[in-house]
């Protein structure tokens, strides 16, 4: 199973001081289950900050979610319920070590697509910078999709 889906991804970053920051993207990816596990992936846009990186999520079930960045901008982050990952991650202006510590992962993905939800909170130095929640929706695309970013 592979197949070109329409992926809708919100983000909410709610900083230290409790203010949230929400972005939206819209486009067209892949989607396909190897080994149990579904993966989406898609192409940053120049929107998110990311242009000419691929993104790659990986999906175990409700277990963990991995979400892997390749091109300009390299980063791999682990989240799993209940554990704390150090993980690479690349801002752009250079590699830096972060901790990501999943809260909750809920997947209703099946050969169709789906939903994908998780939490999770990011700290440098064991200080918490942020807690993050994400939103996937994977649809069969009915043709092709230009990226489209909204942020609040």
């Amino acid at each position: 199973m592979k197949k070109d889906v329409l992926i809708s991804i919100t983000g909410t970053v709610i900083s230290e001081e409790g203010t949230p920051d929400v972005i939206e993207l819209v486009t067209a990816g892949r989607y396909y289950k190897r080994d149990g596990k579904y993966y989406i992936r898609y192409l940053e846009s120049e929107a998110t900050g990311f242009a000419g990186v691929t993104t790659t999520v990986k999906v175990e079930g409700n277990q963990s979610v991995t979400l892997t960045r390749s091109g300009p901008s390299a980063s791999h982050l682990i989240l799993e319920n209940g554990k704390r990952h150090l993980c690479q991650y690349d801002t752009g202006m250079g590699q830096m070590m972060v901790g990501i510590s999943g809260c909750q992962i809920h997947s209703a993905l099946d050969e169709l697509g789906g939903e994908l939800e998780f939490r999770y909170m990011l700290d440098v130095n064991s200080n918490l910078i942020s807690r993050n929640e994400v939103r996937i929706s994977i649809k069969e695309a009915n043709g092709h999709a230009e990226p489209h970013v909204y942020s609040n």
